[in-house]
């Protein structure tokens, strides 16, 4: 009776012994699965990056320009024509010339044939100075009858510093993780923003300008006779000097 009592145990026991290995085996796995959405407490570069933790905004603003155009004039004026130019540098240096301008002369108003001839002048101008007939708009807006403004516009890009000073809820002397604080880069970023001179070179590179043809082939002639590329080397002689 014994051994019967034996032989009956031991298959319950291999079974007994088998379910528990497959727990140890899906217990670790189990735990992994609830631990995985933990957040990681790591300080990964997202936490120390200034670019990341302050970041500059760059936005497109229009710049406007009203010329007041009266009534029965040829043109503009040299005082208007001077504050063109300078409108349309400012856009050079400003915006690296990416923009589009856009002239708006008034119609039905009183002064509307003598701001179509000044829009014209303007466009010139804009040719003039660079820009191709792709990057000009010439429109017209609905006025009321008496004299209204001519407009140049164009979009450039702005520069919007971070806030910085605002949050000082970490105590620096307790923080024995030595991760960054929240203020940690902030005046280098808000410094940058304030001392662009063009807001869009934080958006990426400027595009390559044309080649200078008459020195590369000054050069390439040079190198294909075999003399040196470089500017001569200047001789200095040092005279002797007597007393």
């Amino acid at each position: 009776m014994q051994i019967e009592k034996t032989t009956a145990r031991g298959p319950h026991k291999i079974r007994t012994g088998i379910a528990k290995i497959i727990a140890l085996a899906i217990l670790p796995a189990a735990m992994a699965g609830c631990q995985h959405d933990q957040p990681t407490q790591v300080a990964g570069w997202t936490l120390i990056d200034p670019a990341q933790r302050h970041p500059i905004l760059v936005s497109r603003q229009p710049e406007n320009l009203a010329l007041n155009v009266g009534r029965g004039s040829q043109g503009l004026t040299p005082m208007q024509r001077a504050r063109v130019m300078e409108f349309v540098s400012n856009s050079k240096s400003g915006d690296a010339g990416n923009s589009r301008f856009v002239i708006s002369a008034p119609g039905g108003s009183a002064n509307e044939g003598a701001a179509r001839d000044a829009a014209d002048e303007v466009h010139q101008l804009l040719l003039d100075g660079g820009y191709s007939e792709s990057s000009i708009a010439i429109g017209a807006y609905q006025a009321s009858g008496r004299d209204a403004p001519l407009r140049i516009s164009y979009r450039r890009y702005v520069a919007e510093a971070p806030d910085c000073g605002q949050d000082w809820s970490q105590n620096l002397a307790a923080n024995y993780e030595n991760t960054p604080y929240p203020n940690l880069g902030c005046a280098v970023q808000r410094n940058l923003a304030v001392m662009v001179s063009n807001p869009a070179d934080l958006l990426g590179p400027r595009t390559m300008t044309e080649r200078d043809a008459d020195r590369r082939d000054v050069a390439f002639a040079k190198y294909r006779k075999g003399d040196a590329i470089g500017a001569a080397p200047e001789v200095v002689t040092i005279g002797r000097l007597n007393n």
